[in-house]
């Protein structure tokens, strides 16, 4: 038998949710077949799969012990360093500047060192983060970035704002923009470029048309040009849709691959150049909620940014040509 009193982090999930995370030993059927025996009862009544757990709650499983003798977990993420550019923090959520050549979460290689355990060990260090007092809650990404693209990933300390983020997130109420470095010189100074976009399979990589295609998804890539010099132009991006390396596809697919982008574009086009992965940074975050947005309400209207993209200052200061 074993009791879970819910805290804020367990909050607003599913029971049938709920007991999946903090037992995962507990076979799915055993747990639905729980519930309607009346094995498992919410503050000492019989509760549905569907039913939406309280901070506050006692939830009781009337099971055997077999299924709660998980052995304590290694925490994985001390074994990675705790170094953070951290923009901006509060009680909810970190901001953290994310550089190129990390991870965001664990890859095949397995290596410890991602940006998400990075961010566990600090607020583990600092107290914020207490893996033996959550049953069902870890700090958690609300979006990612490319492991040789950098900028602007959000971290969430808490379970209600995750949930908010996301959220707002897939109802397109934040703002991300980009810097990038181009080859070549664009038409138009700005302006929205339409075309279709398909993941090529199980590789990691996509290809662009002008023409819908099975399976293609529709991509709008609005852009402004910051600079020119002949042979390469540093441009803004703002996407209005976000598909997988949308940037990258859509600029090579024109002709104007980005500096550094050997997938998309030709390693004999950057020589001369020292720029061994794509020139792109997520460098501004808008938060622009058009509705409620609960506790996270005082961040509408606010921007942040990376007050230093090294290769805007490259080109800017003639170092790229």
């Amino acid at each position: 038998m074993r009791r879970f009193q819910i805290n804020a982090n367990d909050s607003g999930q599913r029971v049938d949710k709920f007991i999946t995370k903090a037992v995962p030993l507990l076979p799915q059927p055993l747990l639905y077949k729980s519930i309607r025996l009346k094995r498992i009862k919410l503050n000492g009544k019989r509760c549905e799969i569907s039913t939406r757990l309280a901070e506050g709650d006692l939830l009781e499983l009337y099971l055997n012990d077999e299924f709660f003798d998980v052995p304590s977990p290694e925490l994985i993420f001390l074994r990675a360093p705790t170094a953070l550019d951290i923009l901006y923090e509060d009680e909810n959520l970190l901001l953290v500047d994310k550089k190129p050549g990390l991870v965001v979460h664990e890859d095949e290689s397995g290596r410890p060192d991602t940006l998400i355990n990075r961010i566990q060990h600090y607020l583990y260090d600092k107290g914020e983060y207490l893996p033996e007092q959550e049953h069902s809650f870890a700090p958690a990404l609300c979006n990612r970035i490319d492991r040789n693209t950098g900028g602007i990933v959000i971290a969430a300390k808490n379970a209600p704002t995750l949930r908010v983020l996301n959220q707002k997130i897939k109802d397109r109420e934040l703002q991300k923009l980009y810097l990038a470095v181009i080859h070549g010189q664009l038409k138009q100074k700005s302006g929205v470029l339409k075309a279709f976009l398909t993941k090529a399979g199980d590789e990691n990589r996509v290809t662009v048309t002008n023409t819908p295609s099975p399976g293609g998804r529709t991509i709008l890539t609005k852009y402004r040009i910051l600079a020119e010099n002949g042979r390469f132009s540093l441009i803004e991006v703002d996407l209005l849709t976000g598909r997988t390396h949308q940037i990258r596809a859509h600029f090579a697919f024109l002709g104007h691959p980005l500096l550094g982008d050997t997938k998309y574009g030709f390693a004999r086009d950057n020589r001369g150049t020292s720029y061994k992965y794509q020139a792109l940074y997520a460098y501004q975050l808008v938060f622009r909620f058009q509705g409620g947005a609960e506790h996270l309400e005082y961040l509408n209207g606010q921007t942040f940014a990376v007050p230093h993209v090294w290769f805007a200052e490259d080109f800017k200061n003639g170092k790229i040509r």
